[in-house]
């Protein structure tokens, strides 16, 4: 099983997760699954999630698509991301 791990900081968790939750049909069709998000306890607007990856094409794809990057910024990620293959 492949995963993809990332780490990002956000302007505010709440305005965040709303985006994020509003994409999540874009990560089911990226073949990614769920499977941990966590928030930084010294810094709660630091997110970390952990998915499951079905295909690595298509997991490359999507966390390189315009498509994510748009979403993260209207979701208020203000850096990197730091985004991780992992087998």
């Amino acid at each position: 099983m492949l995963h993809v791990l990332i780490r990002q900081k956000v302007l505010d968790f709440a305005r965040w997760k709303a985006a994020y939750d509003s994409h999540a049909g874009a990560r089911q069709a990226a073949g990614l699954d769920e499977e941990h998000l966590l928030r930084s306890i010294a810094d709660p607007n630091e997110v970390i999630i952990l998915f499951a990856a079905h295909d690595l094409n298509r997991a490359r794809a999507f966390v390189g698509s315009t498509d994510l990057h748009d979403a993260m910024e209207v979701a208020g990620v203000i850096d990197g991301p730091d985004i991780y293959f992992l087998s």
